[in-house]
């Protein structure tokens, strides 16, 4: 059995899937708590900062997602070389390869 370079996107999509499914899910509970009285149990702060990370999450996953459907995922959309597998393994949604996203960051 060949391995081929689509196993491993066919692998990241579905791990982008899942993820946004989970972030999305996440922030329909969190949003709910926020219109319940006393929070759903958390304080206002923490759970304004659990909701901003949910929607960032989404937003990237969705963004990830998109980048596939245009077949412009995994590469650098700063100076446009392929992002390495092993980057998109551990950050499926990386935008940028490590010296852009260091300057990006720096």
């Amino acid at each position: 059995m060949t391995s081929t370079v689509q196993e491993p996107i066919e692998l990241l999509r579905n791990c982008l899937e899942e993820q946004f499914q989970r972030s999305t899910d996440q922030l329909a509970e969190l949003t709910l708590r926020s219109r319940q009285r006393g929070f759903g149990g958390y304080d206002h702060d923490t759970l304004a900062a659990l909701i901003a990370s949910a929607r960032q999450t989404v937003s990237e996953t969705a963004h990830a997602l998109k980048r596939m459907a245009e077949g412009s995922y995994g590469t650098c959309e700063r100076c446009a070389v392929d992002i390495p597998l092993q980057r998109l393994e551990i950050l499926p949604h990386a935008r940028f390869c490590v010296p852009c996203q260091c300057r990006q960051t720096g």
